[in-house]
């Protein structure tokens, strides 16, 4: 067992500066591009400032808040597709000079109006109950809304140099007073401009020092009696303000200084305003900075198509598919690496160009995004740690000045980080070992690695030294990994492979790029035995690695396949199974629709015999009507007859009222017509006539057979029967039933004249209703009702 090596520590812990990583491994991890990119997002210069100074935590819990933060952005600019921060500037520092007593500028004041339009646009853009936004929705609700002023800032001053006339009632007045002197002046002046025409050098009014003038020709002087405010350059005209005008023209100028006046008693009112809440607006100015953070981290994590990482207590970290945030999604390669689990330290070997510093980049710079709030470009389930400092020795760092050699550099690193490091910490070493001789760069490569692994402290190395690989496979907590590389191609796949050492290929590649064969086998003859078999196991496990990994993408893309296939049988499936559902309702619904009108149908002969059989006089005709109904509602409801069409009917040998049968309604029917141009026919199911598509009918099997209707003499008394019949509601169909029945009840009862009320509505019930009536023989006549009668909403009918 080897003695873990101590290390004496110079540096000062406690001055440490708390949750802050060192700047040298951002740098070489080149987070300042991602910080960059982030801006890019940013609304406002506070914002962007912000994501260019972004830090990344070493406080699991901070860490947490802002992978919550972003995830609930995420949420919501893929619900409402936008930012609901909008642009704002920071004017702290002149609200700290309002309180003073300064009054700020138009412009100020309209940047000031501008951070309460985003303080409000921002807090009620948020759903304050939302399940899914909860924190964000916690920041937003410490926004203050002052409305009123910020609408009083808006409405009264247009521009940073344009005060509105209605921002006061006085300075309205003293405008309008500078318009109808200004009015009454220019009248003044065009009017001189026609009458000492000859004497002006142009025909135009001018403006000189504030005042109105009339360019006169200098030999003109003494015939235009006024001020002389200026001249020409060449002295040939003179800029004269007529005598006239000089009263209203210093009247205009006392207009302006009071109008002046009042636009600075108006701004100092709204500055006295604003620093009576400055303390709320520069907290507001805080919070919105805040967001506007959280959103661009939000818009990037949605441009990279990233994931929020899991947090774990149990340092290590899982990449699934994981991709450098800095390389085109469309042709990055995704890898996935693990480390702290089972290894605690990642030996990376293969040849140059083939992907080994990017790895080592990939690994670093999404540890240090996921600690400082972002989303990572991976796949679901990718878990990280929170370190508390993460090291990296990546380049070259030579140094003519101090005499640094690259050997001399990446050590005077290493150096430092070993002097630094602990338990919580990552380090990132490339080439360990490389710039000096190959055995003491491989000797002392593997003792940095071994103090790391002793200390359990998450470490990668890159390497091309062939020791390492053998120091990795025989070392506990140690393990290799290879990036992959076409040599036909000559080409890096950037495939990384845990569990495999690399070749460096170096003999492939040389004879691909032309080196006489010759060179490569004296190169291989001073090779040592055990180096050349060692290399040899390699190639050969890296190839069987290589196609088992080509059978695995062969088995992936047909199970994918299998899947798909599956996901459309389905729904087809499900499709036929809707299709099925919905038949069976339908002929169901169907179903039922005939039992009730078999039931009201049954009813009414019922109570018509009970009629018949209650008056004493019995009309035989109306029995074997009666009868006739009867033998229809058995055919209707015979539950023996099949569903299926499969004895099609014969358009020529077809006869109105052949007996057929009706599909989808389980009865038989009566033709009452041969096919149409469209192809229907109109059927007569009991009582009940209806037009339906030729191809719903087929031949019956059952003979029509009169039914035997036997009638009992045995004469009851029958119940009351009202003077009126109300059908409103019903179909005209079922409106039609009810009048007969109710018509022969009158009948029986010996009444002359009765009232059918269907109501005004439409017109249809009405019209139908009298049109049956025309039809029955033991009617007089009928007509709508009078003035108390109902009017058009009742018929009167007058029976025989």
């Amino acid at each position: 067992m080897q003695k873990v090596i101590q290390l004496k520590r110079t540096t000062n812990i406690a001055n440490k500066e708390e949750n802050v990583m060192n700047q040298k491994a951002i740098q070489k991890l080149e987070f300042d591009k991602i910080r960059k990119m982030l801006a890019e997002s940013a609304v406002s210069d506070l914002g962007v400032k912000y994501c260019l100074t972004l830090m990344p935590s070493s406080n699991m819990e901070e860490v947490i808040k802002m992978q919550q933060e972003t995830e609930e952005a995420v949420y919501i600019l893929k619900y409402k597709g936008r930012s609901p921060i909008t642009s704002f500037e920071d004017v702290r520092d002149y609200l700290s000079l309002a309180q003073k007593g300064s009054v700020l500028s138009a412009k100020v004041l309209l940047q000031f109006a501008g951070v309460l339009c985003a303080s409000r646009t921002a807090r009620n853009s948020f759903d304050l109950e939302g399940e899914f936004t909860k924190l964000l929705a916690s920041y937003a609700m410490q926004l203050r809304v002052f409305k009123t002023l910020e609408n009083d800032i808006s409405e009264s001053i247009l521009s940073e140099d344009s005060i509105a006339d209605n921002a006061s009632s006085t300075l309205f007045d003293i405008r309008r007073q500078i318009r109808l002197l200004n009015e009454r002046m220019r009248s003044k002046l065009d009017a001189m401009v026609i009458s000492h025409a000859k004497y002006l050098q142009d025909p135009i009014v001018t403006i000189r020092n504030g005042r109105y003038c009339l360019p006169v020709k200098q030999e003109y002087r003494k015939n235009v009696n006024g001020i002389v405010h200026d001249q020409s350059s060449t002295g040939a005209t003179l800029f004269i303000e007529p005598l006239m005008l000089v009263e209203g023209g210093n009247e205009l100028k006392q207009l302006s200084v009071k109008e002046q006046q009042e636009i600075e008693r108006i701004l100092a009112g709204f500055s006295s305003q604003a620093a009576e809440i400055a303390d709320e607006v520069a907290t507001n100015i805080a919070v919105l900075q805040h967001l506007d953070v959280i959103f661009a981290k939000g818009k990037m994590a949605l441009d990279m198509q990233a994931v929020r990482p899991k947090i774990n207590k149990q340092r290590y970290f899982n990449f699934i598919n994981v991709r450098h945030p800095l390389l085109p999604k469309e042709t990055v390669v995704p890898c996935s690496i693990w480390l702290g689990e089972d290894f605690s330290t990642l030996v990376i070997t293969g040849p140059n160009t083939g992907g080994k510093t990017v790895t080592l980049k990939t690994v670093g710079l999404i540890s240090i995004m996921a600690q400082a709030g972002l989303h990572v470009p991976a796949a679901q389930g990718t878990s990280v740690y929170v370190f508390q400092e993460i090291f990296a020795d990546i380049g070259d760092e030579q140094s003519i000045e101090q005499s640094l050699s690259t050997f001399s550099s990446h050590m005077t690193n290493i150096v430092n980080i070993l002097r630094d490091v602990e338990e919580d910490s990552l380090v990132l070493l490339d080439e360990l070992g490389a710039g000096t001789d190959p055995a003491e760069g491989s000797a002392l490569a593997r003792s940095i690695l071994s103090y790391l692994t002793e200390r359990k402290i998450l470490s990668v190395a890159t390497t091309h030294f062939s020791e390492l690989k053998a120091f990795a496979l025989s070392t506990e907590g140690v393990e290799n990994a290879s990036v992959e590389f076409d040599v036909e191609s000559l080409r890096p796949t950037y495939k990384l492979s845990i569990g495999m050492p690399g070749k460096s290929n170096a003999f492939e590649i040389s004879k691909k790029l032309g080196l006489p064969n010759i060179f490569i086998e004296r190169a291989k003859e001073h090779l040592s035995v055990e180096d050349a078999k060692f290399e040899d196991v390699i190639a050969s496990a890296e190839h069987h690695r290589q196609v088992a990994e080509r059978e695995r993408q062969k088995a992936q893309e047909l199970y994918k396949e299998a899947q798909e296939t599956k996901a459309q049988a389905d729904k087809i499936l499900l499709k036929a199974q809707e299709k099925y559902k919905a038949a069976t309702d339908k002929a169901k619904s169907d179903a039922k629709q005939i039992v009730n009108k078999a039931k009201r149908e049954s009813a009414g002969i019922i109570q018509e015999l009970k009629n018949i059989k209650a008056s004493g006089n019995i009309p035989w005709h109306e029995i074997d009507e009666q009868g006739k109904r009867f033998a229809s509602l058995e055919d209707m409801l015979n539950p023996d007859i099949e569903i299926s069409n499969k004895a099609p009917l014969d358009k020529d040998k077809l006869n109105v009222g052949d007996r057929v049968k009706l599909a989808g309604f389980n009865t038989d029917a009566i033709l009452l017509s041969l096919p149409d141009k469209s192809d229907k026919v109109q059927v007569q199911v009991g009582s009940v006539k209806m037009y339906v598509n030729f191809d719903k009918l087929s031949k019956t099997n059952k003979e029509y057979k009169k039914p035997k209707t036997t009638v009992t003499k045995k004469i009851s008394s029958a119940g009351p029967v009202s003077l009126s019949c109300d059908v409103r509601g019903l179909s005209l169909e079922e409106a039609i039933l009810e009048t007969d029945r109710y018509l022969d009840d009158s009948l029986l009862k010996g009444f002359k004249e009765v009232s059918i009320v269907h109501g005004k509505g439409s017109g249809v019930l009405r019209a139908g209703l009298q049109e049956h009536l025309k039809k029955l023989k033991y009617v007089d006549k009928f007509r709508l009702g009078r003035y108390g009668e109902g009017e058009d909403g009742v018929t009167i009918v007058t029976l025989k």
